[in-house]
C-alpha cells in the first residue's frame, strides 16, 4: 500500500519538530542473539506491563527462544521493571533517527501500547519489514490532525495486529480504517493479584489466639488518618464490643505515638507486635508494627481498609488484599493505584466511603460474614480477569515472532509466505465483532 500524500506531510511537518541525534541506550551495548521484541512507550510504564513481560518469556508462542524485551521510555524515566529487560532513552520521531534505532537494535517486533501511534516509527518499521502491533488499543485521543487527511487510516492499516481492549474500541477502529482482518479482542491485561507471603503455621496460632473475633485492618495507616481510624474503630465497637482493629501504620516509628492515642485518648487495651505482646481476649487494637508480615494480617483480617485514602492517597495496593480473602475499603484518594481501584470498583469488589463515620458504619455491616465474603469473591474474579487477558495476549504476541530454522527446515515455503504479509506470524482465532 503506497503512502498517501497526508502521511508524507504529517511525517515531515513532524520530523521538523523532534530533536536531532538520540542517546545510545543504557545497559547492554549489543543485540541480544535471540528474538527481540521492542516496546516504545510514550507515558509512564502501564501498571500490567511486567506482568505481561512475564507472560511473554513463558508464552507457548512460535519460538522455542525466550524473547528478550527492549523498552524505550521517554526523557529521565525512571522504569521499575523486570531486572532482565532492557531499557533505552527513547530516541527522537524523526526518520533518520527510527532508522538508525532500527539498524542498531534489528527487533524482530515492535509493539506500541497507550494511545497515540507513533507515525515515523510506523513508516520505518514498515519500510524494514519489522511488524507492528498495538495492544490494549483504542481510538487515539491526540495527534495525527484533520489538515492531513488519511494519516490515521494509512498508520491503522500498517499495522500487523490491533488487540482492542473491548468491543466498543474495535468498532471504533474500524469506523476509523483498521483492517477488519487484524483486529482481536483479548480484553484488557491488567496489573495483577499480588500474592504476598505469610507462615502458615503463624496464622493458625494467631487465629486460635483470637477465637473468630471480628477483626478489620487498616493498612498502610498515615498518621494524618490515625484520629480517623480510631474515630472509625470507637463507633464500631458500638456494635460488635469483641471487634479488634490491627492497625499497620505506614511508618513504623509511629507505633509508640499511636499506642499512646489509643491507650490514653480512646481508654482501650493495646497490645504491640514488635513488643511479642498478643492480641488477648481484652485487647482493641493491635499495632502491627513489623516488617514483611502484611500476607498474614490480610489473611486473618476479614475486612481491610487502604490507608489514605481519605486523605493524601492509599499507601497499597488493593490487590494484596484481594489476593488473600480480604474485603477492601476505601476513600476516594487512590494514589498510583487509580486504575485499580476504578475497574474493582466496577466489578463492586469494593465498599468505597467518604468520611470517617462512613468508614466506621462500612466496617460494621461487613462484619456480617456475608457480605465480606460477597466483596472479596468480587475482587478476587475482577483481578484474575486480569491475569487471563494477559496470558491470551502474550499467546498473540509470541505468536508474531519467528521460528528457529531448526524447527522448520521443512516448512520454508510456509516461513516465505509468512513474511511477505503484513506480520511476521498469524493472529489467534479473532473474536466475531
Amino acid at each position: 500500500m503506497a503512502f498517501p500524500l497526508g502521511l508524507r506531510l504529517y511525517l515531515f511537518a513532524t520530523a521538523r519538530r523532534a530533536r536531532p541525534g538520540g542517546q545510545e541506550p543504557a545497559g547492554r551495548a549489543d543485540r541480544p542473539s535471540g528474538p527481540l521484541i521492542w516496546m516504545p512507550l510514550a507515558g509512564g510504564i502501564p501498571p500490567s506491563l511486567p506482568q505481561l513481560i512475564g507472560h511473554l518469556q513463558e508464552a507457548p508462542g512460535a519460538t522455542r527462544s525466550t524473547p528478550e524485551v527492549l523498552v524505550t521510555l521517554p526523557g529521565d524515566a525512571s522504569p521499575s521493571l523486570p531486572p532482565d529487560v532492557l531499557v533505552a532513552s527513547a530516541p527522537p520521531q524523526s526518520l533518520p533517527d527510527i532508522r538508525r534505532f532500527l539498524d542498531r537494535w534489528r527487533p524482530d517486533l515492535v509493539v506500541l501500547t497507550g494511545d497515540c501511534l507513533p507515525a515515523a516509527l510506523i513508516h520505518e518499521a514498515r519500510r524494514a519489514g519489522i511488524a507492528v502491533q498495538w495492544i490494549d488499543a483504542a481510538p487515539p485521543r491526540a495527534g495525527h490532525p484533520k489538515r492531513f487527511p488519511g494519516v490515521l487510516r494509512a498508520l491503522l492499516q500498517s499495522l500487523s495486529l490491533i488487540v482492542a481492549r473491548d468491543r466498543e474500541s474495535a468498532r471504533a477502529l474500524r469506523r476509523l480504517g483498521a483492517s477488519d482482518s487484524r483486529i482481536e479482542i483479548a480484553g484488557a491485561p491488567h496489573e495483577e493479584p499480588i500474592v504476598l507471603p505469610y507462615v502458615e503455621a503463624e496464622r493458625e496460632a494467631m487465629a486460635a489466639l483470637l477465637r473468630a473475633r471480628p477483626i478489620w485492618l487498616a493498612a498502610g495507616l498515615p498518621e494524618a488518618e490515625e484520629n480517623l481510624v480510631l474515630e472509625a474503630h470507637r463507633a464500631a465497637l458500638r456494635k460488635a464490643h469483641r471487634l479488634l482493629l490491627i492497625a499497620v501504620p505506614h511508618d513504623p516509628a509511629r507505633a509508640e505515638a499511636l499506642r499512646a492515642k489509643m491507650e490514653i485518648a480512646q481508654g482501650w487495651s493495646v497490645a504491640c507486635r514488635s513488643s511479642d505482646e498478643e492480641p488477648d481476649e481484652e485487647v482493641q487494637a493491635y499495632i502491627a508494627d513489623t516488617e514483611g508480615e502484611m500476607g498474614l494480617w490480610y489473611r486473618l483480617a476479614p475486612i481491610s481498609y487502604m490507608g489514605g485514602s481519605l486523605t493524601s492517597g492509599a499507601r497499597r495496593s488493593p490487590l494484596e488484599a484481594a489476593a488473600l480473602g480480604s474485603a477492601i475499603v476505601h476513600g476516594p484518594e487512590h494514589g498510583p493505584h487509580g486504575a485499580t481501584f476504578v475497574r474493582l470498583a466496577e466489578a463492586r469488589a469494593t465498599r468505597p466511603i467518604l468520611s470517617s463515620p462512613e468508614l466506621g458504619r462500612a466496617v460494621a455491616e461487613l462484619i456480617a460474614p456475608d457480605r465480606a465474603a460477597a466483596l472479596s469473591h468480587n475482587a478476587w474474579e475482577a483481578s484474575t480477569a486480569g491475569a487471563e487477558a494477559t496470558d491470551r495476549l502474550a499467546a498473540m504476541i509470541a505468536a508474531a515472532l519467528p521460528q528457529p530454522a531448526a524447527d522448520n527446515a521443512g516448512d520454508e515455503a510456509d516461513a516465505d509466505t509468512a513474511a511477505a504479509g503484513p506480520g511476521r506470524g498469524a493472529p489467534t482465532e479473532r473474536e466475531a465483532p
